[in-house]
């Protein structure tokens, strides 16, 4: 499955669009990363606990985006974009969408 930012597909036609596909999650975070985090914010630094979490979410929210890509029989999803927002204190929803379409044959 071909992922994109872009609305085109270098040397690659667009057949046919078949809708938009989205994938999301939503995670929290748990006492020993929050413990973690809040010593590290007294000598500064990067927080991995939090970007491993963030890592993994994005991941599975594009999973969930090109399974459903996938179902539609798609071949690429174009114009994907990643978004987050805050559901409640401390948990992160983090959604994956763009555009399924079916591509020319060379």
């Amino acid at each position: 499955m071909i992922l994109t930012t872009t609305e085109n597909i270098p040397n690659r036609k667009v057949e046919s669009i078949l809708g938009l596909v989205r994938g999301n999650t939503v995670m929290s975070r748990n006492l020993g990363v929050d413990i973690a985090a809040s010593l590290k914010t007294l000598v500064g630094g990067e927080i991995k606990g939090y970007q491993e979490l963030l890592i993994k979410s994005r991941e599975m929210a594009i999973e969930r985006m090109v399974s459903e890509a996938a179902k539609l029989g798609a071949d690429a999803v174009i114009m994907v974009r990643l978004t987050t927002s805050e559901i409640m204190k401390g948990t992160a929803e983090i959604l994956a969408y763009g555009t399924a379409v079916k591509l020319a044959k060379e």
